[in-house]
């Protein structure tokens, strides 16, 4: 029988609409002959439907109709142990079932999807899942987290200061003196979002408050750091996990001003409702860059992978400097559009990065099943009534 794989993307991300277009590409990336892929999408209001009308990009354009001709479905574990796909809403003498469901392929960017949130249900469900888990995924979300791991492993970084928004609130000329300690010009960031979402350049204190405002309109927790001015920006993909790992060709990505917006990640190639993706950015593949710097690139993006204890597929970004340094960073744990355009130079096509993708996933399950999570002993058996669990 097929491995039966649901394709989880949309979520209450900003990033929501990036998450349809990498999904379906994905989606129709999936071998047939080996799986038997099955798509779920998440509303911006937390509702989850499948159905083949979800698998035609035409028919987001009017949501209201994708709704009704989609089923309200929901996930369930049964008696046996198997995770099956339900209708939410089903008659009386109806179970709804729909599908058993072997293995997810999260294709949700950012909040909810890229964060871990996601993950935890799934471990919790006993259902294993394409790319991070709950750790990884949460570390390489929070771009305070993120740093610090790198920084106390010795991974070149910018330098940073961050804050959280009621220290805004409460202290504004202490947090001017972070940005005067990181020194102007600086770039100023929501902590846990993607896509250049709420990203801000800011060369004086005035641009200072009008980007932390806007940051902190977006997230709780702010970054504010050193710009690279005359920047390259380079993007490296990664796949693998723990015991093996295989870095990507470099690309070089063309923006539009000193910090790449999210109009340049998916509306320079055309309108957001196509399914180009991140296919469709201005980028010179293979990067630019001298030999010496392609390798510092891949080595570094490799050790990143490694640190954060990432799995599936990445891509890691750099800043390169005109004096030739490189800096990490950040790491997306689950790229726009897979960063398929980047393994297809290497020999790697599409369908060959899913099945891979969706194997990793099946092997950590494995690995999973032979680790003991919990001792068989019910303490609560061993003592008598009313001493508690100290006993006496």
């Amino acid at each position: 029988m097929k491995t039966k794989v649901a394709v989880i993307f949309g979520g209450v991300s900003v990033e929501h609409e990036v998450s349809v277009i990498s999904a379906l590409q994905a989606f129709n990336a999936i071998d047939r002959a080996k799986y038997d892929p099955v798509p779920i999408y998440i509303s911006k209001t937390k509702e989850w439907y499948t159905g083949d009308v979800l698998t035609n990009i035409d028919n987001y354009k009017n949501l209201d109709q994708l709704f009704k001709d989609a089923d309200k479905v929901v996930l369930e574990q049964e008696s046996e142990g198997n995770i099956v796909l339900k209708k939410k809403e089903r008659s009386l003498f109806s179970k709804g079932v729909i599908t058993t469901i072997d293995v997810v392929f999260p294709v949700i960017h950012g909040t909810n999807g890229e964060d871990g949130s996601l993950q935890g249900y799934l471990e919790l469900l006993g259902l294993p899942y394409v790319g991070c888990d709950v750790a990884s995924s949460a570390s390489g979300m929070d771009k305070v987290m993120m740093k610090q791991i790198l920084r106390d492993s010795g991974v070149p970084i910018v330098d940073y200061q961050w804050f959280y928004s009621n220290q805004w609130h409460d202290n504004q000329e202490e947090i001017k003196q972070l940005a005067e300690k990181v020194g102007y010009p600086v770039i100023v960031k929501p902590a846990n979002l993607g896509s250049s979402v709420g990203i801000s350049k800011a060369a004086n204190e005035a641009e200072l408050e009008e980007a932390i405002e806007l940051a902190i309109s977006y997230s709780f927790k702010v970054v504010i750091e050193k710009m690279v001015t005359d920047l390259t920006e380079i993007n490296c993909s990664v796949i693998g996990d723990y015991e093996e790992v295989e870095s990507s060709v470099c690309e070089q990505v063309l923006s539009t001003d000193e910090i790449l917006s999210y109009a340049d990640k998916y509306q320079s190639g055309g309108k957001t409702g196509d399914t180009k993706g991140m296919e469709s950015v201005n980028r010179i593949i293979p990067a630019n860059i001298n030999e010496e710097q392609t390798e510092k690139v891949k080595e570094l993006a490799e050790r990143t992978f490694r640190l954060l204890n990432a799995s599936g597929v990445s891509r890691i970004d750099f800043l390169l400097n005109p004096e030739g340094d490189v800096f990490v960073n950040e790491i997306n744990t689950i790229p726009g559009s897979l960063s398929f355009y980047l393994w297809e130079p290497s020999g790697k096509d599409f369908e060959q990065l899913t099945d891979q993708l969706i194997q990793l996933a099946l092997k950590r399950e494995r690995e999973r099943q032979s680790i003991q999570f919990s001792i068989d002993t019910n303490l609560f058996s061993l003592h008598s009534k009313g001493q508690g669990t100290k006993g006496k």
